[in-house]
This record gives structure tokens, C-alpha cells and sequence, in this order.
């Protein structure tokens, strides 16, 4: 248990799920369906983003496939702010607008509607996890070529081993991170 001035805080930790060699050998699967789950954990959770969030005055919230939509869609409705979905190719209906990043294991596209965004509006953007940064740096540089004021980035968890938060060019915060 944390303590904060002498009171008990919940560590989110204790609600995530760590699976080894999932989905392949070696890599460490960090699982918040187990906190999503608990009633309590999720609040918590929920109100500490949305404290973060709060500060960077968003018109909009970006969500990023998939895991990123359970976090940002609830978190924009409770601070009053418009959600739109960052998604990868083809998964969109109508005209979009996307953008081909690498990975440390090839490329990617990530999408956006080509309506989504007014230009000059106020976005953070907004995913379950940060580990190596490519997908949010994406995720960042398509929001500013539509045209939004990209004021910050969040993530439940950070694997901070991987240095992904220094690939951003926005401030960025997390609620739990792993060293190793």
C-alpha cells in the first residue's frame, strides 16, 4: 500500500496483470482488463487521468487503437471534451487522413478521419501504454498535420527501460511505470 500524508493511496500496480512471454518469448505483457474489471481500481485510475488531462484544457481527446479507446472515450465524456479515434489502416469509414511510421519491426499506418479535427482545437492524445513511442510520435505528428494544437500526451503505463517518452515532442505523463 502507498502512503500519502500519512493516508493510504491505491497502487494501480496491484491491479494490472503481468504476463510473461505473451504474445511471443520474452516480451512482458502488462494486462489492465484486470483493472478495468475492478470497480474501484478503474475509478481511481480514471480520476488521476482525468486530474492530468484536465490541466492541458482539451477540446478533444485522441484514443489509439484499441486499448487507448477504453481509456480516452470515458475520460472525454467525464471532462466534457470531444474523443476522436486514431485507428490503423482501413479501419475507418469515410475520407481519412493517415500516416506510415516504422517500428523496430518494420511500418505502420495510423488514420484519422479527415473531419475530425477543427483546425487550431486542443487535443491530447491518449493510449493504455508507452513503450518504445513510435505509435504516439505517429499519433502526434498526424494530429498537427490535420491541424490540432497537440498539448500533451498520457498513458496508464509506462515501460520507461524503452525511453519512448523521449521520442515525444509533447509533455508526457503516466499513472504506473515499470523499469524493466
Amino acid at each position: 500500500m502507498l502512503m500519502y500524508q500519512g493516508r493510504a493511496i491505491m497502487d494501480l500496480k496491484d491491479h494490472i496483470r503481468d504476463i510473461p512471454d505473451f504474445p511471443k518469448p520474452g516480451i512482458r505483457f502488462y494486462d489492465i482488463s484486470t483493472l478495468l474489471r475492478h470497480a474501484d481500481a478503474w475509478q481511481v485510475a480514471s480520476g488521476r487521468l482525468a486530474n492530468i488531462v484536465r490541466a492541458y484544457q482539451p477540446d478533444l481527446l485522441a484514443g489509439i487503437e484499441s486499448r487507448g479507446f477504453l481509456l480516452a472515450a470515458p475520460l472525454a465524456l467525464k471532462l466534457g471534451c470531444g474523443f476522436v479515434m486514431l485507428r490503423k489502416r482501413g479501419k475507418l469509414p469515410g475520407a481519412t487522413i493517415g500516416l506510415n511510421y516504422a517500428l523496430e519491426y518494420g511500418t505502420d499506418r495510423i488514420e484519422i478521419q479527415a473531419d475530425a479535427i477543427i483546425p487550431g482545437q486542443r487535443v491530447v492524445v491518449v493510449d493504455d501504454l508507452l513503450a518504445t513511442g513510435g505509435t504516439m510520435e505517429a499519433g502526434i505528428s498526424l494530429l498537427r498535420d490535420v491541424g490540432a494544437d497537440v498539448r500533451g500526451a498520457v498513458a496508464l503505463i509506462e515501460l520507461t527501460f524503452l525511453g519512448g517518452r523521449q521520442r515525444l515532442s509533447v509533455p508526457f505523463e503516466s499513472l504506473v511505470s515499470y523499469d524493466d
